[in-house]
C-alpha cells in the first residue's frame, strides 16, 4: 500500500488540512506557522513534512475541493442550459467560498494566477474539453481554454473585490459568460 492509500496517512493529511482552514479564520496564510499548524493538528513537525513541501502546497491541497467543487457545479446540467438561471450547485460554490476568502485570495491572484488558480484552469479545461469532445461539439479545445480561463479568471477577481457582486448575482453573470462561450458558433 502507498502513502496516498495509507488510512493513516490520509488522516494525517485530512487533519493538517482541517488545522490549516482552522488557523487561516484567525490569521491570513502568511501570518500561520508550520509550528502553530502541527499544534493545533496534534501531530508533529517532521510529519507535517513527511506530507507536504510547505505551508503553500499544504493550503493547495487543503483547498483542492474548491476545484472539485467549481468543476462539478459548471457541469451540474444536463440538456439545454437555460441562460438566466445557473445551476443551484454554482450558486452554492460561490456562497461557500465566502468564509474562507482570504485562504483563496492568498493561492488565486488577481486574474486567475498562483497556485490555486493553476490548479483549477487545468481540471477546468480538461473536463470541459472531455466533455465537448463527447458531445461533438465544435472547437473542444479552443473553447475548453477560454471556459477555464474566464472562469478561473472571474473567480479570482470577485474574490479580490475587483468584481463586485453578491454570490449570487456572480453565479449568473459567470453563468450567462460561460454559456455564450459555450454557444459561439465553429471558429
Amino acid at each position: 500500500m502507498n502513502a496516498a492509500q495509507d488510512p493513516r496517512a490520509e488522516r494525517t493529511r485530512a487533519a493538517l488540512r482541517r488545522a490549516l482552514l482552522a488557523e487561516c479564520a484567525e490569521r491570513p496564510l502568511a501570518e500561520v506557522s508550520v509550528a502553530a499548524l502541527v499544534r493545533r493538528a496534534g501531530v508533529g513537525r517532521a510529519t507535517f513534512y513527511v506530507h507536504y513541501a510547505d505551508l503553500e502546497a499544504l493550503a493547495v491541497d487543503a483547498c483542492a475541493d474548491i476545484v472539485r467543487e467549481a468543476v462539478d457545479a459548471l457541469h451540474a446540467w444536463r440538456g439545454i442550459p437555460d441562460p438566466a438561471t445557473p445551476p443551484a450547485a454554482l450558486t452554492g460554490f460561490f456562497t461557500a467560498l465566502v468564509p474562507h476568502a482570504a485562504l483563496y485570495r492568498a493561492l488565486l491572484t488577481p486574474g486567475g494566477g498562483g497556485p490555486l488558480g493553476l490548479v483549477l484552469r487545468q481540471e477546468l479545461r480538461e473536463r470541459s474539453r472531455t466533455e465537448r469532445a463527447l458531445a461533438g461539439a465544435p472547437a473542444p479545445d479552443l473553447v475548453a481554454s477560454a471556459v477555464a480561463g474566464t472562469f478561473t479568471g472571474v473567480l479570482a477577481d470577485w474574490l479580490h473585490g475587483r468584481i463586485e457582486a453578491d454570490p449570487e448575482l456572480v453565479a449568473h453573470q459567470v453563468w450567462r459568460l460561460l454559456i455564450s462561450l459555450h454557444r459561439t458558433p465553429q471558429l
